[in-house]
């Protein structure tokens, strides 16, 4: 028996990465998956590989009009809606000094308004399902600040508060919602063909900075999510779930040295 038997879930930015990791996760633990994306032609590909429980519709998460098609076509092909995941997201790397009125909207607009429009949007199927989970991944980048991320860090902390917001709200209907704040990971995020070099590099800094030694894999937000949309978490509303690898633990002298 699956943790997510008889639980349909929609996840935003499912066709690379770690949304695509949480929909595998879904699928393996017996939920059926709405793959959405804006890479129509992997994410087409890749609900193939998950088989007859995963379809796939084209999502631009700024649009509420595509927000609305997404949920109607989850609750008109499974019967309803219990999990809602706001994966998408975009980073322009930028000092605030130089960055542009332009790349700022670009950079909220996905990462901010594209989770509001995904709670809204999927608000009343979930209500009528009984109630459910929205996990909205934003990243420690919510909980401190970082440079040359000016868009991204301020996008980030506005997720954190609107899960809270929106847990208070909701939590009378039965839907918990929930942020989970990702440390370095290997993804694709704004870099569509990450090098061996750059990867490398990533390696290289969390074996010095990170105290788990090591940079996170998609799985590793994967199975969070997992727990969150299950009803293990049934007690778990308007939190915060980070997954760092203790990087936010504080400062620890290298090992071996005085």
């Amino acid at each position: 028996m699956g943790r997510l038997d008889g639980k349909v879930a929609l996840i935003s930015g499912a066709a690379r990465g770690m949304g695509n990791a949480t929909a595998r996760a879904f699928a393996r633990e017996g939920a059926k998956v709405v793959v959405t994306d804006l890479i129509d032609e992997e994410g087409e590909a890749f609900v193939k590989e998950l088989g007859d429980g995963a379809i796939y519709r084209h999502l631009d998460v700024t649009k509420e009009d595509e927000w609305q098609a997404a949920v109607e076509a989850a609750t008109n092909t499974f019967g309803h809606l219990n999990v809602l995941v706001n994966n998408a997201g975009t980073v322009i790397p930028s000092m605030m000094r130089d960055l542009s009125l332009e790349h700022y909207r670009i950079v909220t607009e996905v990462n901010q308004t594209g989770v509001f429009l995904g709670m809204k949007s999927a608000t009343a199927a979930m209500e009528a399902a009984g109630g459910g989970s929205m996990i909205n991944i934003s990243s420690i980048d919510g909980m401190i600040g970082m440079d040359l991320v000016f868009a991204y860090v301020a996008s980030k902390w506005a997720v954190r508060g609107m899960t809270k917001a929106a847990a208070l709200e909701l939590a009378p209907i039965g839907i918990r919602v929930n942020s989970i704040h990702p440390g370095f990971i290997h993804t694709q995020l704004g870099n569509a063909n990450p090098t061996e070099e750059s990867k490398a590099s990533l390696d290289r800094y969390s074996a010095r900075r990170v105290p788990l030694g090591r940079t996170g894999e998609p799985e590793d937000i994967a199975n969070l999510s997992l727990f969150l949309a299950s009803d293990e978490s049934a007690f778990s509303t308007g939190s915060e779930f980070v997954a760092d690898g203790g990087f936010l633990a504080g400062e620890s002298l290298p090992r071996g040295e005085d």
